[in-house]
């Protein structure tokens, strides 16, 4: 399965990974399908680390969230330069909507073991086109925002996500 994500930078192709994260496709694809991603924000930009997206509207207020859903990070699938994973807390099995797309190799994120501290976070896709534009927007420049850091002083919106292709 294949989403188009429009920015407003140009459009991004990602294949999402059904076979290897099932529960968490489903619920990217959830979302996708209810239009929660359009009009969102990246809302925290690491250079050299990655890009996190899916949580905040244009005016940096919190978007409500359906029930968390399982770690699947235990997948095999590695946090490596293009790939999406879901984004959470410290508890291992608080992901909900955002996600991040890693700019670079991330391998101190894949699972080591099944404790709190190692568990991991789940990869469940990766860009196969676009990757130019993610790039460019980890040269945004970025301060802190209603308490969080590493936010775009100026927004790159999410116009649209959709599915291309069952």
């Amino acid at each position: 399965m294949k989403v188009e994500m429009k920015t407003m930078l140009g459009t991004v192709t990602i294949e999402l990974f059904e076979k290897e994260a099932p529960i968490t496709v489903e619920n990217f694809k959830n979302y996708v399908e209810k239009g929660f991603y359009d009009g969102t924000i990246f809302h925290r930009v690491i250079k050299d680390f990655m890009v996190q997206c899916g949580g905040f509207d244009e005016d940096f207020e919190e978007k409500e969230t359906g029930k968390p859903i399982k770690n699947e990070a235990d997948n095999r699938l590695s946090n490596e330069y293009g790939t999406l994973a879901m984004a959470r807390t410290g508890v291992v099995d608080s992901a909900t909507a955002q996600f991040f797309i890693n700019v670079k190799d991330n391998d101190f994120l894949n699972f080591k073991d099944k404790s709190q501290q190692g568990f991991g976070y789940c990869v469940f896709g990766k860009v196969i086109d676009g990757m130019d534009i993610i790039d460019d927007i980890t040269e945004s420049e970025t301060g802190n925002k209603k308490g969080h850091s590493d936010v775009p002083l100026d927004n790159v919106v999410i116009e649209s996500i959709k599915l291309i292709e069952e």
